[in-house]
């Protein structure tokens, strides 16, 4: 008869999220982990394999909820660019103060990692970005079918625009305590987008 976990995993899982999300993945050491995911190292081993396996699906965590995220900005507007526009105020606005970070997870840890220390986490982070881009790729195509954005960009130009656009506001956003300025910045980008 198998053993069954004493921990559950999704939990284990959030945690090491915000932990990795607030303090990146080198400064996290297996000691933090320990403490705030509550488990003994050698149970942390035994339930992932590595401190890099549990970094993964923190990662993959991280996609997840910025997917759920993007999902429902775009379910809660009747246009496209309304819903990439909630999207953005959410991310850089309405949850500034409750982040373990101001910065994206993912980001933060292409900034970090090199291709020498680790490069699978490297590889992992720079596709999840991919990913989210090409999301923003197919909600760009659904503006263009809609007649809300010019035709003379294509949805990949326009959303490696609207990535980059994000990735700066929202650090920005975190050194300036000017929301107005903040919001001036949101409508600014849409009104290069039309």
């Amino acid at each position: 008869m198998s053993k069954q976990a004493k921990f559950n995993r999704d939990e284990v899982i959030e945690k090491a999220k915000n932990l990795y999300w607030e303090k990146g993945y080198h400064a996290t050491s297996m000691r933090n982990l320990q403490d705030v995911v509550d488990m003994r190292p050698g149970s942390i081993y035994a339930a992932f394999g590595s401190k890099d396996n549990l970094f993964k699906e923190a990662l993959n965590r991280y996609a997840e909820t910025s997917a759920e995220n993007l999902a429902d900005s775009m379910a809660q507007e009747t246009t496209a660019l309304g819903g990439l526009k909630r999207f953005l105020r959410n991310v850089t606005i309405c949850n500034k103060g409750t982040a373990p970070s101001g910065m994206c997870m993912i980001v933060k840890s292409v900034a970090e990692l090199t291709q020498n220390d680790s490069p699978d986490l490297l590889a992992q982070a720079k596709g999840i970005l991919q990913t989210i881009e090409a999301s923003f790729a197919n909600i760009f195509q659904q503006a263009i079918n809609n007649g809300e954005v010019s035709t003379q960009k294509s949805p990949a130009e326009l959303a490696r625009y609207f990535q980059v656009q994000l990735i700066g506001l929202r650090t920005y956003a975190q050194v300036t305590n000017d929301i107005n300025a903040v919001e001036k910045f949101i409508d600014d980008i849409f009104k290069e987008l039309h």
